[in-house]
This record gives structure tokens, sequence and C-alpha cells, in this order.
């Protein structure tokens, strides 16, 4: 690029020269001519000298720029041979270090090859040494066999049998050993655990009466619960199977069943009929069946309450109601829901005691009794009923197997069932639980409204007086007066053979005819 500037300039200066000689010719005269050459030529020396000028310092700029170039190149070079040489010595150095490490590995090679021939004599020795062994084994064998005067194969069969008795009587005493401790502390950790169940769950005592009293504004109320020559009074009998006993107590009249359900029906009925005012026959047996519908509403909010209380889930809706029914049932005087409520308690307690799972316990002890809120309608005891109503409803092997085996009717298959065992013992043993008398009362009254109920023509059955009658509604267009009096004389009989009670029992037969027409 330097190279080029004094051509640029002498070409510029030829330019400039060319152009003043062309304005000069065209203004000067031909007079002139001379003076314009002159001056002509003037310009062009001054242009000229000015090109050398640049020329020269171009020349010096190009050398500067060379020798720098020059100066840079060398150094580059220079520390381009350092490094050169630095690779130079890494490379020797680690020639050096290859070749060292090859010294090594020949000598570890030399002496691995030495100890290789060193364990090859000595095997070689032991080889020799076993067989000299085997042979000594071999002679002293056949000593032994002629002095003992058995083969080999007999000698080794006896040892078997020897060594195959003695451990059989070892094991036996190592199983009775840890037959013996674990029962010891079986024991030991079963009372705690159930000491330790009983001190965590403490319920109410929870004894049931059959009787129920309802409080009136004034005692002229019983003359109109009563009615007209008793018709009032039989109405409600008849819809509700309850007894009413009207006494001298002032203001209260008492209702009396031994099914918890059908009292606490007519209780509610009669409160609302008192209530209203109005007590006919006609508007009793409507009060009574809807608060019959009621009490199936209110039978399942005790279920649903009950599972709620426990944290039980996913329970079917119908074994729901079963367990909302069994708050109006009793069992030797205990109540069937307080009493399965209680026993799902404990069995968690026990359970996680046992680092079982609570969920399924609580929820074996809960169901344990499920049959007894059908009982009265299907044939077989409290456990079969209650087993086939959970495996009807979707209940596991595991929950079915507590029901049905807690009272040792069937075998148990899970540690649930015995855990179920012991809470139902628990909870019917504690003070106060239970009354025998109440549960065989019960039982009686059930069988005697079982019997009339299974003759042909009976619509409804109630035992009423405490057992002393049983009222017996027919239907008209089935039984007519004449088959009434017969029935009646049928039960009577059926009753003196099948059923035991004190005293005698009064069957009444009640046939009724209606005729009911609307005005319009």
């Amino acid at each position: 690029m330097n190279a080029l500037i004094p051509i640029l300039a002498g070409l510029g200066a030829a330019l400039v020269g060319a152009v003043i000689g062309a304005l000069v010719g065209k203004r000067a005269s031909a007079g002139n001519v001379a003076n314009a050459k002159k001056l002509a030529e003037s310009i062009i020396s001054d242009a000229q000298k000015n090109v050398e000028n640049f020329r020269k310092e171009a020349e010096i700029e190009a050398k500067d720029a060379f020798l720098k170039m020059k100066l840079d190149f060398e150094e580059k070079t220079r520390e381009t041979r350092e490094a050169l040489k630095e690779r130079e010595l890494a490379a020797i150095n680690k020639d050096s270090n290859l070749a060292r490490k090859v010294d090594v590995i020949a000598k570890s090679q030399r002496d691995l090859d030495e100890r290789e021939r060193a364990l090859e004599r000595k095997q070689a020795h032991l080889d020799q040494k076993l067989m000299e062994s085997n042979r000594l084994i071999a002679e002293e064998n056949v000593r032994l066999e002629r002095i003992a005067g058995m083969s080999k194969e007999e000698a080794k069969e006896m040892l078997l049998r020897n060594l195959e008795s003695e451990a059989k009587l070892e094991a036996a005493r190592r199983v009775k050993e840890i037959r013996e401790a674990a029962e010891r502390n079986a024991e030991r950790d079963c009372q705690k655990i159930i000491a330790l169940a009983i001190q965590r769950y403490a319920a109410d005592q929870s004894v049931e009466t059959t009787v129920s009293v309802v409080s009136l504004p004034s005692d002229e109320m019983k003359g109109r619960i009563i009615g007209k020559e008793g018709r009032n009074i039989r109405a409600f009998e008849k819809s509700t199977g309850v007894d009413i006993v009207i006494d001298d107590t002032p203001e209260a009249v008492t209702l009396s069943s031994f099914d918890p359900i059908r009292r606490e029906v007519a209780r509610l009925s009669l409160e609302k009929l008192v209530d209203d005012g109005r007590i006919h026959p006609g508007r009793i047996e409507e009060i009574v069946t809807k608060t019959a519908a009621e009490m199936d509403r209110k039978i399942l909010e005790h279920g649903e309450d009950a599972c709620m209380e426990l944290n039980i889930h996913g329970l079917d809706p119908e074994l729901v109601k079963l367990v909302g029914k069994l708050r109006y049932r009793t069992s030797y005087g205990q109540n069937c829901l307080k009493h399965s409520m209680e026993v799902a308690y404990l069995c968690g307690i026990i359970a996680s005691e046992l680092k079982l799972d609570q969920q399924t316990a609580r929820r074996c002890g809960l169901l344990h009794d499920i049959g007894k809120a059908a009982s009265h309608e299907s044939d077989g005891s409290h456990t079969e009923i209650g087993a086939e109503l959970a495996a009807r409803h979707g209940e596991n092997e595991t929950i079915v197997n507590a029901i049905a085996a807690h009272h040792q009717d069937v075998e148990a298959t899970t540690l649930f069932t015995p855990i179920v065992e012991a809470a139902d013992a628990i909870s019917g043993a504690r003070p106060g639980a239970r009354r025998e008398t109440l549960e065989a009362y019960i039982k009686r009254l059930e069988k005697l409204e079982q019997i009339a109920s299974g003759f042909e023509g009976v619509d409804k059955a109630f035992a009423i007086q405490a057992g002393r009658e049983i009222r017996i509604m027919v239907s008209h267009d089935k039984i007519d007066d004449a088959q009434a009096s017969k029935l009646a004389f049928d039960i009577s009989r059926k009753l003196e053979k099948e059923l035991e009670y004190p005293g005698q029992i009064k069957v009444v037969v009640i046939r009724e005819t209606r005729a009911v027409e609307y005005a319009k």
C-alpha cells in the first residue's frame, strides 16, 4: 500500500500540470505563449519535487513497517523454539519414566513367576501328602472293618441313624422349650394387652328396660287416649303392637314391649297425638305410619353416626342400616350398638398393640353382632346370619370369618377373629353390662310371636302384657269367625308344646272388617 503512494502522487502532479497548461493555453494570447510555458515548467518542476518527497517518506514508512514485522516474527520464532524445547524435555522425562515403569513391571513379573513355581512345588507336595493320607485312611478303614465286623456302608448307616435319633431328640427338646417359653410369654403379653385395652377404654353401663313412660299434659288426656268404649287404645295397640298401661300414675302412661323399635315408634306416635290433640283410630294409624317412616331414617342416622365415630368408611348402606337397628336391640340387657362400638374400640386398641391394622379390627368389632339386627327375620344363629349378610354386602373374608367365628362356631382363619372374641368377652363380662334374665325374656317373646306368625292367614302378631298375652291380627278375607276361634285354639296348643313360660298365655285373635268410601 505504501509503494503505491509515489505513483499516485506522480500521476496527480502530471494531471495538475496538464490542466494548468490547458488553462494557460486558453487564456494566454499568442504573444504570451513563452511565458506560459515557463510558468508551466516551473509548476511541473515543483510538482516533481513534491512527488520525490512523498516517495522518500513512503519508503521510510515502508522500511519502518518491515523492520517492525521482522522484530515481531523473530519474537514469535523465539517463543516457539522455547515451547518446542520444553515439550522436548517433557517427552524425554516421559520416556525415562516409562522406562523405569517397564523395569518395575518386568521385576514384578519375575517375582510372580517365582511365586508361581513355589506354589506349584507346594501343590505337588500337598498332593503327595494327600495321597499318602488317603492310603493310610483306607488301610485304617480296612483294619476297623475287620475289627468291628461290619462294612463301611453299614457303619455309615449306623452313624447316620444315631445322628438322626439324636437330632430328633434335640429338636423335640428345643421345640418343647420354645413352646413353653412362648406360652409363658404369650399369657403374660395377653394379660398385659387386655389390661391395657380395658384401662384405655371405659364405657357406661347400659342395662335396658322394656318400658317407656310418656308424660301427659293432664290426667284428662288419659280418657281421650282410651277413647269411647276403648276404641282409641285398641287401635293404638293394634297399629303399634305395644301395650299401653294406664294406671294411677299422675300425668303419665307406660308403654310396654320387648321390642325397642316398636316401643320407640309407639312413644313418638303417642307424643305426636298428645301434642296434636286429635285422637281417633284413623288419625292414630296415620301418625303411626309416618312415625315408622321417620324411624327408618333415624335408624340410618344412628348407623352413620356410629361409623363416623369409629372412622369406618365404605360400608354398604344396608349394613349401615342394620348397625343403626342395633341401637334398639339388647343382648342380655346390654344395648347392642353400644356393645358393638365398645368391642370395635377394644379391637382397635388390641390390634395397635399387636401391630395389626386398626381399621380392619374396628370394622370386625362393629359388625361382629350384626346378625342380631336381623336374627328374628331369618333362621340360624346370629353369627351365621351376620356372616351371610356381611358376605352378601361385599365384606372381605377377614370380616366374614371374624363374625362367624367369634363364638368359636367355626374355625378362625385370621388373627382378627381371636381379637374380636377377646374384646367381646371383655365388653360382656364387665360389671353391670348384662342381665341374663332380660335376654331370656326377650328370646321367649320373640319365639312367642314367631310361632303365632307361622300360621296361615295371620297378618301380625304382637306379644304384650310381658308375654302373658299375644294379640293376632288376621286377614278378614282369609279367616272367617269360625276359623278365628279354631286358629286361637291351634296357636295355644302349639305354644304349650314348643314354648316354656311361667303361668298362662292369653291368645287373642282379632278379625276386623272395614268399609271405606269417599264423598266427592
